[in-house]
């Protein structure tokens, strides 16, 4: 059964919203297994957030199966039952509960996230994509799986009160944003910008990084735009899940 009916217009599109972005992380290759998560802030409700249930794929989400909790663990909606991922909880209410200016968070485990991240040099300035990250993205040491609550606090350090992006060294990729497409958005940049990185050192060519002073000049011409481009495209990723299989939103 939908929830629909049982929730505020505001909160079923974020959850129409947040569960496309899990379809969208499937239809793009973004996914491990149920390892990973994506979660929003519910509108008008500063203290309560909405996850993936433990257990389904990202394929399987729906926007009536996200559950949704506070920003202190009590669960609150769980149309399914199955409870959400506990490393997944640190971690998204770390971001949130630090950051009141974001109301969405991105956290995936790719094969060229998890690359990067393991890398000394960390993200570098080789490509048009790493321009939205320059100087734009932190780094958070591994302490092992994220269900020691303790780490919120090293987490909300290290993202910090500016970036919207953090490689979790040895584990993966987290993007932030104002909204679900603005994390989004970032998160497919983040991921383009891994995958370029790790495809040109492969090659063991000698790479040519963007000097300095072109990656401030394309950072703050990103910066400038907003989430004009997020926004722009936000509606053609639900057209073309629209097409495939709109049951993201039941």
């Amino acid at each position: 059964m939908s929830l629909k009916s049982k929730v505020a217009p505001e909160e079923w599109q974020m959850r129409v919203d947040l569960a496309a972005a899990y379809r969208l992380c499937e239809f793009y290759d973004m996914t491990d297994l149920t390892g990973t998560h994506l979660s929003a802030r519910v509108p008008g409700e500063e203290n309560n957030f909405l996850l993936n249930p433990y257990g389904l794929y990202f394929e399987e989400v729906t926007a009536s199966s996200l559950v949704k909790l506070s920003l202190d663990g009590d669960v609150l909606e769980d149309h399914l039952g199955l409870g959400v991922n506990s490393a997944g909880y640190t971690i998204h209410s770390a971001v949130l509960s630090g950051r009141d200016d974001l109301d969405a968070v991105m956290h995936t485990h790719t094969r060229a996230g998890i690359a990067v991240s393991s890398m000394e040099c960390g993200l570098l300035p080789m490509s048009q994509h790493s321009m939205h990250f320059h100087k734009s993205v932190s780094y958070h040491d591994y302490e092992g799986v994220a269900v020691n609550l303790d780490e919120r606090e090293m987490l909300q350090r290290d993202l910090g009160r500016n970036n919207k992006a953090m490689m979790l060294k040895n584990h993966g990729l987290l993007t932030a944003g104002v909204s679900v497409p603005d994390a989004f958005y970032a998160l497919m940049r983040l991921e383009k910008s891994c995958q370029a990185q790790v495809d040109a050192m492969s090659t063991g060519a000698e790479l040519h990084l963007v000097p300095e002073a072109v990656s401030d000049h394309t950072n703050g011409q990103f910066k400038n735009r907003g989430t004009e481009l997020a926004d722009r495209g936000w509606p053609g990723h639900l057209r073309r899940l629209d097409r495939m299989d709109p049951t993201y939103a039941d």
